[in-house]
């Protein structure tokens, strides 16, 4: 029978290293430089790896317009095609040097990996794509290329799991909400009716969503005396629709910064 102390240096190794023990020779020497950042390697992997992927995010945005698309079209596609060649050399790396090659490649992060060489590879691989898919859709699959970003940052990591500690809260919040919306945006579809614009229950729903976010697109408003109070109410809870969440979110990652400090005592 394992050890305690047994259990829980495997579950740290497990977190440590979630796609394997590190292998040895080469395979081991990449796998410092590209999965840990306490190496100065790794440290100069990451800053490189960031700065590459903001440029390219910045490259993708400024194709988007079409004034400087015309003026500058072959140097974003040259730029384009060397930051895929790069990403995916990136990729092909990680693969090599994880023992669970599988589990990286279908992790959030190996994902993502993915989708950020994917589309330039889509356009050469198959030109009618641009028939059948807006170079919209190609130019929205590399701004995906910023959720990289979330692994080279702590905060980020601590905020995810934050929210992945609190989903369970905060989906019991969600669906109040939900049900609320439903009903008052029902309520308002009897109070003010189709002469105001609630025509049908749904786009009654919609007012009640966009009224309880404080958006309040003004297509729709209310009426009536009794539709301008239930829109009042509406707008109230909508400051509690902002505050409840975020109060569960920073309440958790308070407890988990607790939790490190006095592991660490």
């Amino acid at each position: 029978m394992d050890s305690p102390t047994a259990s829980l240096d495997e579950a740290d190794a497990s977190r440590r290293h979630p796609f394997g023990e590190p292998p040895g020779g080469w395979r081991g020497a990449l796998y410092k430089v590209v999965f840990e950042s306490d190496t100065r390697a790794g440290v100069l992997f990451d800053k490189v790896l960031v700065a590459l992927i903001v440029t390219s995010l910045l490259v993708v945005i400024a194709d988007s317009v079409e004034s400087l698309q015309k003026q500058w079209s072959g140097t974003f596609t040259a730029l384009e095609w060397g930051f895929t060649l790069l990403f995916s050399l990136e990729y092909v790396i990680r693969l090599l040097c994880v023992r669970k090659p599988l589990r990286y490649a279908t992790s959030f992060f190996g994902i993502v990996d993915l989708i950020a060489v994917l589309p330039t590879y889509l356009a050469l691989l198959f030109p009618e794509i641009h028939a059948l898919i807006d170079v919209r859709v190609l130019r929205l699959l590399r701004v995906f290329r910023i959720f990289k970003l979330t692994a080279y940052v702590a905060e980020y990591q601590a905020l995810g799991s934050a929210l992945l500690a609190s989903s369970r809260k905060i989906m019991v919040f969600l669906s109040v909400v939900i049900m609320i919306v439903i009903v008052m945006g029902s309520i308002m579809y009897v109070v003010e009716g189709p002469a105001n614009g609630y025509t049908s229950i749904p786009v009654a729903i919609y007012w009640a969503i966009t009224t309880m976010t404080t958006v309040g697109f003004g297509d729709i408003t209310p009426k009536t005396e009794l539709g301008r109070f239930i829109a009042s109410i509406m707008m109230l809870l909508g400051w509690g629709t902002l505050a409840v969440p975020t109060g569960i979110v920073t309440t958790e990652m308070t407890l988990r910064r607790y939790r490190q400090e006095v592991a660490g005592n």
